[in-house]
């Protein structure tokens, strides 16, 4: 049988996939993971102080692995013929770079600087940058630039990022030539083409984290950024103007990377996307449809018609973006600052006994079937776990409205408390911030006909997505494909290197189906929505709280 093979990469928070497909019945033919050492060793990182930075040379590393160890799965002809690559990422993960495009991180000088490297999706240390944003673009006396990212700026993205460093490292400043998304900057590196002015900067990644609108002429005027902040003189003109969407081609291999990667050399690279975006397109998104990309954290995908959406802004979400998905069609994002990380970080709760001393087999074992024992008890307890009660704000809230200085909360403890109704109570909370991400849709006339997810923790834990749609009160499917989002990139890819027409076209032919399909329970979807009720209800005490706490302290 005849394959024309494309490949997709998704850059995780944890690691580097790598899948290589059919572009025409959209087969996986092999696959390959590649993890992060550096990141891995908790190098860079305080999690107490919210910082979480990335060594740009784990991403390069982790690339030619993964990519070289799903090529080792397939025969020498099928390497051969590969004709596409496109690459998704998290984000906003952006870094400073030099006059060349160079990571500062990669140049000697900076190599053990935090601040030289790429500033993850959930480094919160800019929440005060965030703040100063939002408040500025709206009294300033020009143009309200948040207006088309929901109204809030977050300390997760681009400008608040970069602020921060230039506030807090003089030395990183000065070197700064320009500033990418590890989006923009992979394929850029791949292709030779990472000097700033050439560097095709992806749509996905400008519009929803660097408030690039073509309605007020791209990216925050200079005056703008200057009125934020002097140390931003000047750093429009070293960015960019325009963007292209996920199907644009940006150019072949570079000899260095196609010898490096084991490719021809004829191989197309096309822009890159986050993660979310190219998820959405893997699992098959369509107008109206959410897609719920659950892993750490959770981004929630909605796509809509742009001429239906119009002149209409949703506030309080990520940003709504003509072409971040795919071309001819807006892209509205949301989601949720920790899920993965939640359960995960109560399963350190509980391990804690277990983190001194040497690491036997049984305490191994123990540790790996802490979540799934927790999820089983969990499952037998009732909606609302005996009064137990969360708030899954743990590492802040991103939507609806982002707040990084929010905290989690646990309610209604007794003595008769026990592990798996926390767990459960966590799961909950995590159903419920879901459901008003969905609400904040729907409330602004964003109409939503069906639920996809994707993603680990779509397809690991039942009991999440069970009670998720009966909180929805919604069926939700799961894709098929355990590597959706890299699925999602192949299907760019293979739209970038001419295989298909668009994206629609090259999900139709590379569709991975789904396997797994979650229905609303009416008696469990009752009881949620008083549940739910009481959630929005604690929510508002512990803002109110904050905001307390703020006023006496200004006071």
């Amino acid at each position: 049988m005849t394959r024309t093979p494309v490949i997709g990469v998704d850059f995780g928070s944890d690691s580097c996939r790598c899948v290589i497909a059919d572009a025409f019945s959209g087969e996986e033919l092999a696959s390959a993971v590649a993890a992060f050492p550096r990141w891995a060793a908790g190098l860079y990182c305080d999690p107490v102080r919210r910082i979480f930075r990335q060594h740009p040379q784990d991403h390069v590393d982790a690339l030619t692995q993964a990519v070289r160890a799903a090529l080792s799965q397939v025969a020498p002809e099928i390497r051969a013929s590969v004709r596409g690559l496109s690459i998704a990422t998290t984000g906003s993960t952006s870094a400073p770079v030099d006059e060349a495009g160079c990571p500062l991180a990669l140049r000697p000088a900076f190599a053990d600087n935090p601040n030289a490297m790429f500033l993850m999706w959930k480094d919160h240390s800019a929440t005060l940058e965030a703040e100063q944003i939002t408040a500025a673009a709206r009294t300033w006396g020009g143009v309200d630039y948040t207006a088309h990212i929901g109204g809030v700026y977050s300390a997760e993205w681009y400008w608040a990022n970069l602020l921060w460093v230039f506030r807090h490292d003089a030395q990183v400043r000065q070197a700064t030539a320009s500033w990418v998304e590890h989006c923009d900057w992979l394929p850029a590196e791949l292709t030779g083409t990472t000097a700033p002015g050439l560097m095709r900067r992806s749509r996905c990644a400008a519009g929803h984290k660097a408030m690039w609108n073509e309605r007020h002429g791209g990216l925050p005027s200079q005056a703008f950024l200057s009125h934020l902040d002097p140390l931003l003189d000047g750093i429009r003109d070293r960015l960019y103007e325009e963007t292209w969407t996920a199907e644009t081609p940006i150019g072949t291999l570079t000899p260095a990377w196609a010898d490096r990667l084991g490719l021809p050399g004829d191989v197309v690279v096309g822009v890159g996307a986050f993660d979310a975006h190219m998820g959405a397109v893997g699992a098959g998104i369509r107008a109206h449809t959410l897609v719920k990309i659950m892993g750490t954290s959770t981004c929630d995908i909605v796509l809509t018609p742009t001429d239906e959406l119009a002149d209409r802004v949703v506030e309080g979400i990520c940003g709504q973006v003509d072409g971040s998905v795919m071309a001819g069609a807006t892209g509205l994002e949301a989601g949720q600052s920790a899920v993965g990380d939640a359960f995960a970080w109560f399963a350190r709760v509980l391990e804690w006994p277990l983190q001194d001393g040497e690491r036997g087999e049984a305490r191994e074992a123990l540790r790996a079937d802490l979540l799934p024992r927790l999820e089983r008890a969990a499952a037998l307890e009732p909606p609302g776990a005996h009064g137990v009660a969360a708030l899954d704000w743990l590492n802040g809230r991103r939507t609806p409205y982002a707040d990084q200085t929010l905290h989690g909360a646990l309610f209604g403890l007794s003595l008769g408390s026990s592990a798996p109704q926390l767990y459960r109570a966590l799961v909950e909370a995590t159903a419920f911030g879901a459901k008003a991400i969905v609400d904040r849709f729907t409330e602004s006339g964003v109409r939503i006909d069906e639920v996809l997810a994707i993603g680990g923790v779509a397809r690991k834990s039942a009991l999440l997505m069970q009670i998720q749609a009966d909180v929805f009160d919604q069926r939700i499917r799961v894709a098929k494909s355990e590597q959706a989002v890299a699925l999602g990139a192949a299907m760019c890819a293979a739209v970038a290197c001419g295989l298909h027409a668009d994206i629609p076209a090259a999900q139709q032919a590379m569709a991975c189906g789904f396997d797994l399909v979650y229905e609303p329970r009416p008696a469990q979807a009752e009881a949620y929505r008083a549940l739910f009720r009481r959630y929005m209800e604690m929510g508002a005490l512990v803002q109110g709280m904050k905001e307390e706490k703020v006023s006496d302290d200004a006071a």
